[in-house]
């Protein structure tokens, strides 16, 4: 069993449905294990957007979402994704090739200091230098990656661990069998067959077995602390984020105790949808109003970084906060309760302990009318004039579209900003965006790792222009697999969000306009359906076409030109 084949029985036992790649002769070993062992293989276009696609399936599985990259360039292009996906608490693992071992620092192809570019930006990296040591950092990082707060790992693979020894050994035969050796020529191979033997000895070792992950549960004392907080609010308030997400097969327990808490919900990040688009207890405007307010605020998987305006909200209010990350619980504003447990674990005992609806009716009631006047004061901006279709008209639109499995992916500024305030999320685990980092580019890797995990479902991915940029040739990859997704680009040409607070402030527009260009012909270039739409005439037959499309197997894409509206002026964050 080469050591490719070894990567790939260990990923097996882990439960890892499917590796996403872009092919290396470094790594091929590692493929063609996976595929033996029905593990599902899926080449991306830039090894960026393998990790991205890795990540959507650790969230939406709770799995280690796992990526195969090549040696130097593979691994550096990579990097951005392995970040964001740190700064997300996301459980991923990378697998990078690297030279032979008998090669390092001496000049090979590819050759870089990779662990010391990779290690700021993950839990574990392990570079083996023997085949019987492959399995043991394999393991180690399946399991840190899930262990405590998720995160990625590393695994850096010399390529002559992953191939068969006698592949390897006629790689050096030039160098040890030579005729007529001097005794340059036979220290040499002295040296040559002595580093395999060490390298490929001792291999016989049995494959690990899989470690538990243990539970981090709140103490009941802590519980009921809390419970006693809420309990004796007046006007409670709870945002849950995606610290609270990390369990997706308990999604439907999750929602139930948050809804049985009675106290007016804000969603943010992963846990949007998580009650549903018409939840009574779910707020979805005016949080900052709210939080002013309260007198107890819950945070559960929620860091108060510039989300919640650095803590400025919460002067006021007796904080409870629930984080695995000890880092995250602190951030910026101390508080008054500090819970260092699963948020998800910590949540079910909460509404266990309450008992019955900690909110005044008429609490609940001022943050419904408030919801309802903001809902009212958007749809009056929908009839401001823009020069072509006005992005809430189109956010409008696609809401009407979503089905029950309907899944969003978020990629992009201004678009999907505003897309944020009007589409709502059908369910648990139906909308991703990059996280805390604001990456752009996840798009096409989401949406790709999003169809993988759920077939049935209808995935929508909501493109900016700008962001539509990194990743449109991933469309190939959605045709060529079978993952259609609907792409829908709103195209206002041009970096809108940057440009809001630019132009203003310092009075120059210089880099801010794109053109708007014919994306929906790429996307047909590449084996998929377009479309371009530039009013409200025939919008919703353009995006019932694109459903048809991708529940056909074909990816599709509307390119709707979009006007420059007021919405979202002086929305800028930093």
């Amino acid at each position: 069993m080469n050591g490719g084949l070894r990567v790939a029985e260990l990923l097996k036992a882990h439960g890892v449905p499917v590796l996403f790649t872009l092919i290396g002769g470094h790594i091929s070993p590692i493929l063609v294990g996976a595929k033996a062992v029905g593990i599902r293989v899926i080449d991306v276009r830039h090894e960026v957007n393998a990790v991205f696609a890795a990540d959507a399936v650790a969230r939406l599985t709770g799995l280690p979402g796992v990526a195969a990259v090549t040696a130097g360039p593979g691994v550096t292009n990579a990097i951005t994704a392995l970040k964001n996906a740190q700064m997300a608490q996301s459980p991923v693992v990378l697998l990078g090739g690297a030279t032979a071992t008998l090669l390092r620092g001496r000049g090979s192809l590819q050759d870089i200091d990779q662990m010391a570019l990779v290690r700021p930006h993950v839990k574990f990296a392990a570079r083996p230098d023997r085949l019987a040591d492959l399995w043991p950092a394999l393991e180690e990082a399946l399991t840190t990656c899930r262990t405590g707060v998720p995160g990625p790992c590393f695994v850096e693979l010399a390529v002559d661990l992953l191939y068969d020894e006698p592949i390897v050994r006629e790689w050096t035969k030039n160098k040890t069998d030579r005729p007529n050796p001097r005794l340059k020529d036979r220290v040499v191979s002295w040296y040559i067959n002595r580093h395999l033997s060490g390298l490929f000895g001792g291999a016989d070792v049995p494959m690990p077995t899989p470690t538990p992950i243990p539970p981090a549960p709140a103490s009941a004392g802590e519980v009921r602390k809390a419970a006693a907080w809420l309990r004796g609010a007046k006007r409670p308030v709870a945002i849950v984020g995606s610290g609270a997400m990390n369990h997706p097969g308990e999604a439907t327990a999750l929602a139930s105790a948050v809804t049985a808490l009675g106290v007016p919900t804000f969603l943010s990040g992963m846990a949007r949808g998580l009650l549903g688009a018409d939840s009574a207890t779910q707020m979805r405007h005016k949080r900052s109003a709210a939080l002013k307010e309260a007198d107890v605020v819950l945070l559960a998987g929620v860091p108060v970084d510039f989300r919640l305006d650095y803590g400025s909200p919460l002067s006021r209010a007796k904080v409870i906060s629930v984080h695995l990350d000890r880092t995250d619980l602190v951030k910026n504003r101390r508080p008054d309760l500090g819970i260092l447990a699963d948020p998800h674990r910590f949540l079910l005992a909460l509404a266990k302990e309450v008992g019955t609806s900690a909110a005044s009716t008429d609490w609940m009631g001022t943050c419904a009318q408030r919801d309802a006047a903001r809902d009212a004061e958007i749809a009056k901006m929908e009839s401001e004039p823009t020069e072509y279709l006005h992005p809430l008209t189109l956010c409008r639109a696609i809401d009407r579209h979503l089905t029950p499995n309907s899944l969003l992916v978020g990629d992009g500024g201004d678009f999907v900003a505003t897309a944020s305030y009007v589409v709502r999320p059908r369910g648990p685990f139906s909308w991703l965006d990059p996280g805390v980092f604001g990456t752009l580019g996840v798009g096409a890797g989401f949406a790709l790792g999003a169809k993988f995990v759920h077939p049935e479902s209808d995935v929508w991915l909501l493109w900016g222009d700008g962001a539509a940029g990194f990743s449109l040739v991933e469309m190939d990859t959605a045709k060529r697999h079978g993952l259609p997704f609907v792409a829908v680009v709103g195209n206002d040409g041009g970096w809108t969000q940057i440009a809001r607070d630019q132009v203003p402030m310092l009075g120059d527009d210089v880099a801010c306009w794109l053109e708007r260009n014919d994306y929906h012909t790429v996307a047909e270039g590449l084996g998929g359906w377009g479309t371009r739409i530039q009013g409200d005439v025939g919008l919703d037959d353009a995006l019932g076409n694109a459903l048809a499309a991708s529940r056909a197997g074909r990816p599709a894409l509307v390119n709707a030109w979009i006007g420059r509206s007021e919405f979202r002026k002086g929305s800028i964050s930093m």
